[in-house]
């Protein structure tokens, strides 16, 4: 297990994005996707949406100055829909967000996050709202999403969630992250890969 892998307890403040069927073209432009590497995708989350064709910056969550620095994205139904490219939850991990609380999120999507070791829980439709009201209201709120007890805290008020087993379990492990995992035995790998005769030549 990679100790800094662990997903246990994840806490900040938070960014409200309203809205349900949000796809991941609408997260990421598709001109986006040509980039070489994902390094700079947090500039271009909700680009479209959040400034106009002459690069005008229009009202968004992500423009508002009182969500800078916020690391907990909070959203709707069915959010991350359409088409399944990694760019989507790329680009929300480089804006800075470490946990997503939504009422439901799109399957590829979901598995996406995972892979990226970022945690999407789950919340009834009228907690989310309660919730987002509460941060739009007071963006100071911190939000913590706690993965191993299953529940988001929003100041003093505590939210059952609900989490997907397998992946819960992959976080607490800190075996999420299966690029880590193989460099981590990279020694017993290149053991194992000495013994093999395809390898080898058959020598």
């Amino acid at each position: 297990m990679l100790e800094e892998n662990v997903r246990r307890v994840i806490s900040g403040r938070a960014i409200p994005v309203r809205g349900d069927d949000i796809d991941t073209d609408r997260i990421i432009p598709a001109r986006y996707l040509k980039c070489i590497t994902f390094d700079e995708l947090g500039k271009y989350v909700f680009y479209d949406e959040r400034f106009d064709e002459t690069g005008t910056p229009k009202p968004h969550p992500f423009n508002d100055e009182r969500f800078k620095g916020a690391e907990i994205l909070l959203v709707n139904r069915n959010f991350g829909c359409g088409s399944s490219r990694e760019h989507a939850p790329q680009s929300i991990m480089r804006a800075g967000i470490r946990a997503i609380v939504g009422e439901s999120f799109a399957e590829i999507f979901f598995g996406n996050c995972v892979q990226l070791g970022i945690p999407a829980v789950r919340l009834p439709h009228e907690s989310i709202e309660e919730i987002m009201a509460i941060v739009e209201e007071k963006p100071e709120t911190e939000v913590t999403v706690d993965i191993e007890s299953k529940l988001v805290k929003v100041g003093e008020r505590e939210y059952k969630a609900e989490i997907d087993e397998s992946a819960r379990s992959l976080f607490l492990s800190g075996s999420w992250d299966t690029t880590s995992m193989l460099l981590s035995a990279l020694d017993e790998i290149k053991a194992t890969a000495s013994r093999l005769p395809y390898i080898n030549g058959f020598e």
